[in-house]
């Protein structure tokens, strides 16, 4: 059995990886950079070099494959993530038709059913528009908002501050990355289904920002302000981090279309709750702060 993984360095594809090696599978791990790949699995997995947006890279790097996992590759800062988006959706759907791949989990998220108005999201919704259109069979799993996203306020979190545009009293679904890879790693093992089908991964509990900051709070020893910032001063932020303005549009284009009563499609149930709170997450990752 032929598994390539991509983004196997990410959070979610590193331990996708692992969990395929644990099972006794060699998986194909499809990088840019084989060197940045973790030394211990380099012996047991193979490395194949590709961009994921040029479509004959992918084409070959994927022959032969029974299974997939794919992760849209992110944008460096001054591309436009929506056209970064549109090539990656191109290059996977081009490869599973060509290649005859049987089954393939495809990382999503939590408002891609919305398809037009969720900023970045938008760009994994038209990648699954494009795997639904190859006939293969395809899931899409639909995660929601990464713990590992608070990382990128570590500095705010220092100062005991968690600054957000989203609404402070608004219910999302929170996830451990560690958890989606555990449900991606299980689904590529039971292998295809029929057709086409959606599952999410909403983590263990629904959480309003206010609850998070409380529960991070609790978990490092220190009270955390959570403070609502103007979607104005949120995209001066991500400016003058860098991002180009394509790119400050499809970040802040996913709170714009997701914070003023969207509800999504996909129910919580067994399924779809995964174990890993942010409270434990926090107490592991958040402390050292």
């Amino acid at each position: 059995m032929r598994i390539v993984v991509t983004t196997p360095t990410g959070h979610v594809g590193s331990r996708v990886l692992h969990l395929l090696v644990q099972a006794g599978v060699r998986p194909v791990a499809l990088l840019r950079d084989p060197a940045r790949l973790d030394p211990e699995l380099r012996d047991r997995v193979e490395t194949v070099r590709a961009d994921q947006t040029d479509a004959g890279a992918v084409r070959e790097a994927t022959r032969g494959a029974d299974r997939l996992f794919w992760v849209n590759p992110p944008a460096p800062p001054d591309a436009d993530p929506m056209e970064q988006h549109a090539r990656a959706a191109a290059a996977v759907a081009e490869a599973v038709t060509a290649n005859g791949i049987g089954f393939t989990v495809f990382l999503s998220s939590v408002g891609a059913e919305k398809r037009h108005g969720a900023g970045d999201i938008d760009g994994l919704g038209r990648t699954e528009e494009a795997l639904d259109a190859t006939g293969a069979d395809v899931l899409h799993l639909r995660a929601g908002f990464f713990f590992t996203n608070l990382l990128l306020q570590a500095d705010d979190l220092r100062n005991a501050t968690l600054p957000t545009p989203w609404p402070l009293d608004l219910p999302m679904a929170w996830v451990d990355p560690r958890d989606i890879g555990d449900v991606a790693a299980a689904r590529l093992l039971a292998g295809p289904g029929h057709g086409r089908r959606v599952q999410a991964v909403h983590g263990p509990d629904a959480l309003t920002f206010a609850e998070a900051g409380t529960i991070i709070g609790g978990a490092t020893g220190r009270t955390v302000e959570v403070v609502r910032i103007s979607g104005a001063d949120f995209r001066a932020g991500l400016s003058a981090a860098g991002l180009a303005p394509p790119h400050v549009d499809a970040v802040a284009g996913m709170w714009e279309g997701l914070s003023d009563g969207f509800v999504a499609e996909d129910p919580r149930d067994v399924t779809t709750t995964t174990p890993t709170t942010l409270g434990a997450w926090a107490h592991a990752h958040l402390a050292a702060l």
